[in-house]
């Protein structure tokens, strides 16, 4: 079971990695080539066309949610019994995490986006909340 979870937190790490290599793509070369000029981008985005703004919001959403998913998942392995429960939300987790991640940098419908969010914390609501009972209603760790 701690090889699948160490494989779900693989695979949102990689999710935030490929969400900063594709933004870096659609920056670097605008400044580069001169069409985004450094001064207009040192204090905020909005300089950026759609889609690079659409890539770096998705990047910092990366870090707020899934920081929970982190910890959850190392509490999960720390405790030493990590279960299907544990895999299978931690699963979901991901998935939605990705669904949430396309809706945002293609056609970014609200809607979706917000949908695919909301399942993504209902579903670590419940790893958290299964994670403290099962830590505390345990004889000992």
């Amino acid at each position: 079971m701690e090889k699948l979870l160490i494989l779900a937190l693989a695979a949102q790490a990689l999710l935030t990695v490929s969400i900063l290599v594709w933004m870096g793509m659609e920056r670097v070369p605008r400044v580069r080539n001169g069409e985004i000029a450094m001064a207009e981008i040192a204090v905020d985005r909005d300089a950026y066309p759609l889609k690079a703004r659409l890539l770096s919001n998705n990047f910092d959403n990366q870090f707020q949610l899934p920081v929970l998913f982190y910890v959850g998942v190392m509490l999960a392995l720390w405790s030493g019994g990590a279960g299907w429960v544990e895999v299978i939300l931690s699963g979901l987790f991901v998935v939605l995490r990705y669904v949430h991640a396309g809706v945002h940098v293609t056609t970014n419908h609200v809607f979706r986006r917000f949908g695919a969010y909301f399942a993504g914390l209902v579903v670590l609501g419940l790893l958290w909340v299964w994670l403290v009972l099962r830590i505390v209603l345990a004889p000992s760790i």
